[in-house]
């Protein structure tokens, strides 16, 4: 089990990643397509366009690292409910049997051999 977990998680990592390099792409690419109409004389306004540019870039960046840093702890916390939810399920499957085996004084009930 502790080998599938790390393998969910390495999974997950690498479509987070993949999300993550997607967004940049698309983020660089509307940036880019942004910068190309400014092309006017003056050398100081495309400095401060440009800075302008890297200035919202990184803050995208910031806002996409945040953004996967939440879906992870989200995965995460849904991974742990759904181990608390197998062994109450597993708990309960087993307090079934239990009842049962009581309530008919064990002798075997149909059905009960094939699981």
């Amino acid at each position: 089990m502790d080998r599938d977990s790390h393998s969910e998680d390495t999974l997950s990592t690498m479509v987070l990643e993949n999300i993550k390099n997607k967004l940049i792409h698309a983020f660089r690419a509307t940036g880019e397509s942004r910068e190309e109409p400014q092309d006017s004389g003056s050398t100081v306004r495309p400095l401060s366009i440009r800075s302008s540019l890297q200035a919202n870039e990184e803050l995208r960046r910031a806002q996409i690292d945040g953004a996967i840093t939440w879906l992870r702890s989200e995965l995460l916390e849904m991974r742990s409910q759904d181990l608390q939810l197998a062994q109450t399920l597993l708990g309960l499957n087993t307090e079934i049997q239990r009842l049962r085996r009581e309530s008919f004084g064990g002798v075997d009930v149909e059905g009960e051999d094939q699981q």
